[in-house]
């Protein structure tokens, strides 16, 4: 039985920059819009099982109700903890369970957590978040026809998706977290309210992507030399004066010009020290490694995250075997 995860964050999309810049909130009834119609694609595909994700929202309970009748809905028998885990947690267990694709709900944060446990099973990340790099802006019933296809099996899936690249953090030798965009060494020595918005306190930063129509601390990187999801390097930058300014929307609604003392191209295997100690490494915008005196922390570029459906190729490609048509 083809079998499709699901995993939408009920808190996408409502951390700090929705105080401090003109972040877009997808409230949860739109949520479960959106699914709704991923399973009306899903179904269309011929998926037969849907296993979702529970969350503090019933988002995924609340669409199931409303799933077409040849799609089976199912949420993961899961303890969950309302924490960033869970989402990890969950894709563990929908890589166990066989699940042959993941559409998710969400930004690069919580693509981040799926990343972590969900192997090498083909994600279609939907933009829901605040700041969006590695997730779609793309509509829900053509993401469940994507990821239906692909889950299928009826086609390559090697052939429509990309290796994601990972940055990843390990402090005096020890693998200590990853990221999917950006890797971000700030001088505050709290986790604090998580989000980095304020500039000033920014060391440098590590960039797997650097996307011309990405947003967040990516984009700094992209006006200095755009890396994409395919090119097999990222950057790395040393913020601070004096230096290059760079004017760049670091968070909707908010474009700043950031110093850029110097930077350069960040192949995929070599690891880079990071120059400040103590410091605190946000990983995709968000706080998350602490680094306390006189411990070392490295960055390292890979290509070892998920694959990631490329939704137009595989749209393509199932119409070049027919997929979409029928003949008397």
């Amino acid at each position: 039985m083809t079998i499709v995860g699901i995993i939408a964050n009920p808190a996408a999309g409502k951390d700090i920059r929705r105080i401090v810049a003109h972040g877009r909130f997808v409230p949860n009834h739109e949520k479960v819009n959106i699914l709704k119609r991923v399973l009306a694609g899903l179904a269309a595909t011929q998926v037969k099982r849907a296993l979702m994700m529970p969350d503090s929202a019933m988002i995924c309970r609340s669409a199931a109700s409303g799933a077409p009748d040849s799609l089976q809905t199912e949420l993961l028998d899961i303890p969950m903890r309302h924490e960033e885990d869970d989402s990890t947690k969950a894709a563990e267990a929908m890589a166990g369970a066989g699940a042959a694709c993941i559409v998710t709900l969400g930004g690069d944060g919580t693509n981040r957590a799926i990343a972590k446990g969900s192997g090498r099973v083909p994600l279609v990340p939907i933009s829901t978040g605040t700041n969006n790099v590695f997730p779609y802006m793309i509509e829900g019933t053509v993401a469940g026809l994507a990821a239906g296809v692909v889950a299928s099996g009826r086609l390559s899936a090697a052939d429509v998706t990309i290796p994601a690249k990972l940055l990843e953090v390990s402090v005096d030798g020890t693998a200590a977290d990853v990221a999917l965009i950006d890797a971000a060494v700030t001088s505050e020595r709290f986790l604090g309210a998580r989000a980095v918005w304020d500039m000033t306190t920014l060391h440098e930063i590590f960039l797997a992507r650097a996307e011309p129509d990405g947003i967040g601390l990516s984009a700094i990187g992209a006006r200095l030399r755009p890396a994409a999801l395919g090119d097999d390097s990222g950057l790395h930058l040393r913020i601070g004066e004096p230096g290059t300014v760079v004017s760049a929307p670091i968070a909707p609604g908010v474009i700043e010009n950031v110093p850029v003392q110097d930077w350069s191209p960040m192949p995929i295997g070599e690891p880079r020290t990071v120059n400040l100690s103590p410091c605190v490494i946000a990983l995709d915008g968000e706080r998350s490694v602490r680094v306390a005196p006189g411990q070392t922390a490295q960055v390292t570029l890979t290509r070892s995250g998920p694959p990631v459906v490329d939704v137009p190729a595989a749209l393509s490609a199932a119409t070049d075997l027919g997929l979409f048509t029928t003949r008397p």
